[in-house]
């Protein structure tokens, strides 16, 4: 099972991401946990996660974030696969980033 945790600042356009990398995932026949918080909730989750991925509008945070979980593969959406809530494109890319 992989755990693939998503942050962002407000947590609906994100959500829907989830859903359809959900989608993807099942599709594939991948086994993963994918889910959505805003950024004040990223502490309590991302001791779970295998891989963050933190929406485009929080990109700026993506050094903070390593250096608060060193070792943990965290990397920002893409804009054009976030707007255009490509699920498939977006969980390869967390796949690839775990290894």
């Amino acid at each position: 099972m992989t755990n693939i945790l998503l942050i962002c600042s407000g947590g609906m356009s994100t959500s829907m991401l989830a859903e359809r990398m959900v989608a993807a995932a099942k599709a594939k026949g991948v086994e993963a946990k994918i889910w959505a918080v805003v950024e004040q909730a990223a502490d309590a989750n991302v001791g779970e996660a295998d891989v963050v991925l933190v929406g485009p509008q929080m990109r700026f945070k993506v050094p903070e974030l390593k250096a608060a979980y060193p070792g943990k593969p965290i990397d920002a959406i893409d804009m054009r696969d976030y707007g255009m809530m490509n699920g498939e494109v977006v969980l390869d890319k967390a796949l690839a980033l775990i290894g």
